[in-house]
């Protein structure tokens, strides 16, 4: 076999490589090389570069500048030549030709090392090393105990001895050569082994984690499509779901010939969607609702920044202008619905009886808030889905109930005679700088009521800009003594039950003690000789009493009582109080004679006019009543049921009582000043005092002004009842402050209704007994 060529003039032969890419380590042949080519790259040497004397000194590769350092070691001189190293069994070539040295005397051979195989691991590469260096050590002891020197050391220490055929160069020969810079040795990298298993293995281990995951994914996916399918879904479904409540047309009311009081008109709610309302949009819709809607911009600000939401209403009951407004701004979360306004327009007229409909739809006061559930109706729902951007989606759910209509209310007032009777009853409160006051007109024979005012009022469109107190109606909320109106009803008992005619003389002083208390006339006079009649003319304190004398407290407990006192009048007004009348064991030694007279007992203004009434009807009392009756969304109408009707005293008696209420619209009596030309006129004044609260006391108190009366007298179709509260200016007597407004109701009335006179002759009516 032809052993490959030496290193020639051609170029270095091929070989194994060295190092990390698989050559062996610097100064050791291969196993297949122990002489050749490969034993002299192995050795550090060029091939055909003669071979180094025994005992001459290596050369030195010359330093940078060209000049060549002086050689280390005892004795040793500058020279072209050096002596081998020893340590390793190299083989030189000259002229191309393999030659072994000679090895030193005294020096035992050195084995040379193993050569390692290029893909051995790094550890066994360092224990090559540990061998060299004991190679190495061996030979200097040799050495030195055959006087030979040491081979020079260069700057990386031994590594230059421990490369055979001494330092490697471009040139060749024994020249001077350039060598790199010194450099510090890397240590060798270790090397993580690889150890080859089972591919098989390897492969149903994955298999088993991809299955085992797959399964997990399986059973996540079986829970939400089978076993908890309907949760998820009804979730789901929530998120999308939203009702919406279709408003039901609010029944109007209207007074007796279908004028409307109360009626309900379009409108427009604004809504907010805080979900979607980003966050540096809030303050621009905040500054663009607020004045539109009339809203406080911090409650505009709270109510779209409300987490959790998704829904939530800004206002109700704007007009469609201002609903395309809020429209055409295309705020994202903002929108507007239909619904419906309450509108008043007559403003404040009739306003303590109507009431009014709060911003929640709902009734505030008067009728609107007795029989809300009536006039409101059902509202409908629809529910339907939303997508996330608050729009609807078509074909998505879609449930819908229709709203059930409210039905109307049609009342028995007269919208021109509550205007009259307003305006006069506002005028007095005015003109005697009265606390307030109220007119009620109504048919006796049908209990129906025609008017019912009170002063001051409010306008139930803007309710919020008056005083709660002012929402009510005082005819049934306010109670009072009655005073001497009330002596038609000690009339009537002692005229039914005691004996007592309308030309039954008494002798009538000015004042009268009855047990530990004294009772007054309304103002001072002599004594004064008077009919019953009279006494009732004259509204005498002290007469009165002389004549309930003549029944026991029972009885007159008992006719208060069948003429209403006592007891709410039905009518349907909310917080009616019924006065007070206690019972007459509770009565103390002296009430008797008080309530005789109207004090110490309370009514209301509609309980005094029904009273009246019942004089009026011949002694029939019929329940008052404010409602005709109810019609339906189509227009169908459904009269109220007839009021109760109670006899209380006979015809004749009422008959008597009416003819000597004419006698008070005389001259002679308390109350000229209710004359009606024409008319026959019949009715009673009153002047209670009222209780002072600071000290349990009449005294301080103020003062009760009332009218009561009918006509015509001789046969009544009317009734009109007045009542001014604390008048400051002026008379505050019933016949001067309140009489002139019975007078101008009355006419009004009797006019609207075309009652004309009658052209009958008052009856003459006996005043002053004979001596």
């Amino acid at each position: 076999m032809t052993k490959r060529p030496g290193r020639g003039p051609g170029g270095p032969p091929t070989g194994p490589k060295r190092g990390g890419q698989g050559r062996g380590p610097r100064g050791t042949a291969g196993p297949e090389e122990k002489s050749g080519p490969g034993a002299a790259r192995a050795s550090g040497r060029k091939t055909g570069n003669p071979p180094r004397s025994p005992g001459g000194s290596t050369a030195r590769r010359p330093a940078r500048g060209g000049a060549v350092p002086p050689q280390r070691g005892k004795g040793a001189k500058g020279g072209a030549t050096g002596k081998p190293a020893k340590g390793k069994d190299t083989k030189e070539t000259t002229a191309g030709k393999p030659a072994a040295p000679k090895p030193a005397k005294s020096a035992k051979p050195v084995k040379a090392a193993k050569p390692v195989k290029a893909a051995k691991p790094a550890a066994k590469a360092k224990e090559s090393g540990k061998k060299d260096a004991k190679a190495k050590g061996g030979e200097r002891s040799r050495r030195a105990a055959s006087g030979m020197t040491a081979p020079p050391k260069t700057r990386r220490g031994d590594a230059a001895a421990a490369r055979p055929g001494g330092p490697r160069g471009p040139g060749t020969g024994s020249g001077p050569s350039r060598r790199p810079p010194p450099r510090k040795p890397r240590p060798p990298r270790p090397r993580v082994p690889f150890h080859r298993r089972d591919p098989l293995k390897r492969l149903n281990v994955t298999l088993l984690v991809v299955a085992f995951v797959l399964s997990l994914f399986a059973g996540r996916l079986v829970q939400l499509q089978t076993i908890e399918s309907d949760k998820y879904s009804a979730k789901a479904m929530e998120q999308r779901l939203k009702d919406i409540t279709l408003p039901a047309v609010r029944g109007d009311i209207t007074d007796a010939q279908g004028n409307p009081l109360a009626m309900t008109v379009e409108a427009r709610s604004v809504f907010a969607d805080p979900h979607v309302i980003k966050a540096d949009k809030r303050q621009a819709i905040v500054n663009a609702l607020a004045p539109t809607l009339g809203l406080d911009p911090a409650y505009v600000m709270k109510v779209i920044s409300t987490p959790g939401t998704q829904f939530v209403y800004l206002a109700h009951g704007i007009s469609p202008a201002q609903a395309r407004l809020v429209t055409a701004w295309k705020f994202l979360g903002i929108g507007t619905e239909p619904e419906y306004r309450r509108q008043y327009p007559n403003d404040s007229l009739a306003a303590g009886v109507v009431g009014f409909v709060n911003k929640q739809g709902e009734g505030g006061a008067g009728l609107e808030s007795a029989l809300n559930d009536q006039l409101a109706g059902r509202d409908g729902k629809q529910r339907v889905e939303i997508s996330p951007e608050g729009q609807h989606i078509p074909l998505g759910e879609d449930q819908k109930r229709p709203p059930v209509p409210g039905r109307g209310l049609r009342l028995t007032l007269m919208r021109d005679i509550q205007f009259k009777a307003q305006q006069a009853i506002e005028q007095q409160v005015k003109k005697r700088g009265a606390r307030g006051g109220s007119v009620v007109v109504m048919d006796p024979r049908s209990g129906q009521l025609l008017a019912m005012a009170s002063a001051p009022g409010y306008d139930p469109n803007q309710f919020g800009k008056s005083p709660p107190e002012r929402w009510g109606s005082p005819l049934v909320q306010e109670a009072y003594e009655p005073g001497s109106t009330g002596k038609v009803v000690t009339a009537a008992a002692v005229m039914e039950k005691g004996g007592v005619r309308p030309d039954t003389p008494f002798t009538v002083p000015d004042r009268i003690g009855k047990a530990d208390r004294v009772f007054n006339d309304s103002h001072p006079h002599e004594v004064q000789h008077l009919t019953f009649a009279g006494v009732l003319a004259t509204s005498s304190n002290v007469g009165t009493i002389k004549a309930s004398d003549s029944i026991s407290k029972e009885t007159l407990y008992q006719f208060l009582r069948d003429f209403g006192f006592g007891q709410p009048t039905g009518v349907g007004l909310p917080a009616e109080t019924a006065g007070q009348l206690q019972p007459p064991d509770k009565w103390s030694g002296t009430d008797r004679y008080a309530i005789a007279f109207g004090q110490s007992v309370s009514v209301n203004a509609l309980q005094m006019a029904s009273v009246y009434a019942t004089i009026a009807n011949g002694g029939v009392r019929v329940m008052p009543n404010l409602i005709a009756g109810t019609t339906a969304g189509d227009g169908s109408f459904t009269p109220a049921a007839a009021p109760a009707t109670k006899q209380v005293i006979s015809a004749g008696t009422a008959r008597q009582i009416s003819d000597m209420l004419e006698g008070v619209t005389t001259n002679e009596g308390t109350a000229p000043l209710a004359q009606i030309p024409g008319y026959r006129v019949a009715g009673k004044t009153g002047t209670a005092e009222n209780l002072n609260p600071r000290c349990g006391c009449y005294k301080g108190g103020g003062f009760t002004a009332s009218f009561a009366g009918f006509a015509p007298a001789d046969n009544p179709r009317l009734v009109v009842q007045v009542v001014l509260q604390d008048p400051k200016r002026g008379s505050h007597y019933g016949g001067e402050a309140a009489a002139p407004v019975f007078r101008d109701v009355m006419s009004f009335a009797l006019q609207t209704r075309k009652i004309p006179p009658t052209g009958s002759k008052s009856p003459i009516v006996k005043i002053h007994a004979r001596d």
